[in-house]
């Protein structure tokens, strides 16, 4: 008989699991409904290593491969339907992965008669509009354009818009704005502290911004998850941030000679190899930065692993693990 679990009493750590929009749609795959719940099932069966821990989770996830899939549905739809801007498509994001996981944690948990519940958080990120981002904006959205009809929409719509550099076409940049607070903190931690799985900043969250006369409003750009995983995770107090990712472990001089794994980092030495410029910007860069905020907000352990290596990376058999101050 498996052990039960009750969400009203049980107290323990939090745990916040980050990973990405590609969880959800694997190598070749359509995207389809049936992709995401075949998926989502193997996600949940791996998230029960967390939970046989006594740990409480809260889980972030991307939304990349979706969010483009809406966007290509508005290209689509553009003389027949109204668009929907960018911070609107995040949030539908959110709703749909979250109801996929959400459900497939639910199912999970019955099997195993382990009395927790789930629910799905519709999250908002405070971004500064004063970000140097929003000036120079370099995150690619959408689907691909001809020259012609990018330069129209540049011209009509405000778009900025650069070639692919594979020559697939032209697409719409975007600003990518630092996380500076998640408003839904409070909520998720409570959430969490009470015995729920919570799944929330789906896709970074919502970025939003405060206006002169103290108004949210919606932001077209993209938050980085990874980022948001960071702020998140150290605002509600979480002893354990895990970054799961498409390799076992965090390399130093990755694809060369002297390539070597991390096993077991402090704080210290991870800002020290991160300043050296071992982690570009497009691979590892954002998940090493994350984990050093994390650990610098007084958070206690980061973990970098892949899926499958989780289990053993709880057991300190795998993957990077950042320790931060003592």
């Amino acid at each position: 008989m498996s052990r039960k679990y009750s969400a009203a009493t049980e107290t323990g750590p939090i745990a916040l699991v980050a990973m990405g929009g590609h969880a959800f749609m694997q190598g070749e795959e359509k995207g389809t409904i049936e992709d995401h719940e075949r998926n989502a099932e193997q996600i949940a069966k791996l998230l029960m290593t967390l939970i046989e821990r006594d740990y409480h989770l809260v889980i972030t996830h991307g939304n990349g491969p979706q969010v483009g899939n809406l966007l290509i549905q508005n290209e689509m739809s553009r003389q027949a339907t109204p668009e929907m801007p960018l911070d609107v498509l995040v949030a539908m994001t959110e709703g749909s992965l979250g109801y996929i996981l959400q459900q497939s944690l639910l199912n999970e948990l019955r099997r195993r008669e382990i009395r927790r519940y789930v629910v799905t958080v519709i999250t908002q990120v405070i971004v500064d509009e004063k970000d140097p981002s929003f000036d120079k904006p370099s995150k690619p959205i959408g689907p691909f354009l001809g020259r012609e009809e990018a330069e129209k929409r540049r011209d009509e719509l405000g778009w900025v818009i650069r070639e692919d550099a594979a020559k697939r076409g032209w697409r719409r940049l975007v600003a990518s704005p630092r996380p500076t607070k998640v408003l839904q903190r409070d909520m998720i931690k409570g959430a969490a502290q009470a015995g729920h799985i919570v799944v929330a900043c789906g896709g970074g969250g919502i970025p939003i911004k405060l206006t002169q006369d103290a108004h949210y409003a919606g932001v077209e750009a993209v938050v980085d998850k990874d980022l948001s995983s960071s702020v998140l995770g150290a605002a509600v107090g979480a002893d354990l941030l895990i970054f799961l990712t498409s390799v076992p472990q965090v390399y130093v001089n990755f694809g060369t000679r002297d390539q070597r794994p991390l096993g077991a980092v402090t704080l210290e030495e991870i800002e020290r190899l991160f300043a050296a410029g071992h982690f570009p910007p497009g691979s590892m860069g954002p998940k090493v930065e994350a984990v050093i905020h994390f650990l610098k907000q007084g958070g206690r352990r980061a973990l970098i692993t892949d899926a499958e290596s989780l289990p053993h990376a709880m057991e300190g058999r795998a993957g990077s693990h950042f320790i931060g101050k003592l």
